[in-house]
């Protein structure tokens, strides 16, 4: 068992370090405070190979591994949690579909601009009636001599604001259940029929666009189906399950920053003419932050070291992403105590910090679900 990050390992996530610090850490809390779209960091992630770090350079990728993934959203998002979500959207639920799952012809068509950093892609996938149970489906695909034509409503699609591409999960037969689920490429650019709806006030992770997609007899040809008609459920499975890594890796990195900035508090503030760090109740705070994060940092490189290595990875990727979001969330509370009075003001990053984990705990599947993915796993060889 070796727990050594490769050169290659520890060349992205250094590269990913400086470059968060350097261009988005200093821009974060702005970005949060206008709603704003950070295209300008995006284009420089995707001129780093961060916007398609597995996909291979034939594809416009970087060719690396997961791990390597990982390590970069955690880099990213512990600057922004809005600019790692943006890439772990591209990367897990956009890129990873059409490469595994598109032909040649699709892969250089829709791929590349994606992988590339030359566009931005998302994931159609949750309905107002469908989060949780992808079978409550509303959205139709019916296949009229040479084009799909698309009805429906998408709700709560990161980047859907702001995305070029999408790969969309729609019903092609009602009567065949889980079967009847087909997933498609859509050009939003050149789909008619289809627009942006409202676009959501959110609690969090306010940089990052969260969209309806609305569909009116939208039109797309008929080759833009990816796979074979029904396959979408099955496709979506296995997408969610590396997604689910990113997320948990997006979860690591809002943890790190609030462990490092309670750190850089405690050692400054004063109380009873010493440092707070000096006191017994936040030095048990730290510790419990810092090894809460690194066991769940550590389930997190090794559902991506399964992925790597083609070994299976749902049960692993769903603790991973349980575990990383729940000890976000309860780290960020923490950190908000530390700081105290500061804590709840916007004047220090750390109720940002709060506001961004909360949803880590939601997308990519609800912790609930998480916990249904897990015992699922572990019952069905009993």
């Amino acid at each position: 068992m070796n727990f050594e990050l490769t050169e290659e390992q520890k060349m992205i996530q250094e590269m990913a370090r400086k470059f968060a610090e350097r261009e988005i850490r200093p821009v974060a809390s702005e970005l949060d405070r206008l709603h704003a779209h950070p295209a300008e960091i995006c284009a420089k992630m995707g001129e780093l190979g961060l916007m398609g770090v597995t996909i291979p350079e034939e594809y416009g990728g970087a060719g690396m591994d997961y791990i390597c993934y990982a390590l970069a959203v955690i880099e990213i998002s512990k600057a922004c949690a809005s600019c790692g979500v943006i890439m772990s959207v591209c990367n897990s639920l956009y890129d990873f579909p059409l490469y595994t799952y598109g032909t040649e012809e699709q892969k250089q068509k829709y791929l590349r601009p994606v992988a590339s950093g030359k566009a931005l892609g998302c994931y159609g996938l949750t309905e107002a009636s469908a989060g949780s149970d992808p079978a409550k489906m509303l959205t139709t695909a019916v296949l009229k001599g040479d084009e799909w034509i698309i009805n429906g409503t998408k709700r709560f699609i990161t980047n859907g604001n702001v995305a070029n591409y999408c790969v969309l999960a729609a019903v092609t037969d009602r009567s065949a259940g889980y079967k009847g689920i087909s997933s498609f490429i859509i050009d939003f650019e050149n789909t008619p029929g289809f627009h942006v709806g409202k676009v959501e006030e959110k609690l969090g992770i306010n940089a990052s666009g969260t969209a309806e997609l609305v569909f009116e007899d939208a039109r797309i040809p008929a080759e833009n189906l990816l796979g074979k008609p029904g396959e979408g459920f099955k496709q979506m499975l296995t997408t969610l399950d590396g997604g689910r890594i990113g997320i948990a890796a997006q979860a690591i990195g809002i943890g790190r920053a609030t462990l490092q900035e309670s750190i850089n508090y405690s050692q400054t503030r004063e109380q009873f003419n010493k440092p707070i760090s000096h006191f017994q109740a936040i030095q048990w705070k730290l510790a419990d932050m810092a090894t809460q994060l690194e066991a769940a940092e550590l389930m997190v490189l090794r559902a991506a070291w399964l992925e790597d290595n083609k070994k299976p990875y749902e049960k692993e990727s769903a603790m991973a992403k349980l575990l990383a979001s729940d000890t976000a969330m309860w780290a960020t509370v923490e950190g908000v105590q530390i700081l105290g009075g500061y804590g709840y003001c916007k004047e220090y990053p750390m109720e940002r910090h709060m506001r961004d984990a909360k949803i880590t705990q939601i997308y990519e599947g609800t912790n609930e679900i998480m916990r249904l993915v897990i015992a699922r796993n572990i019952l069905k060889n009993r």
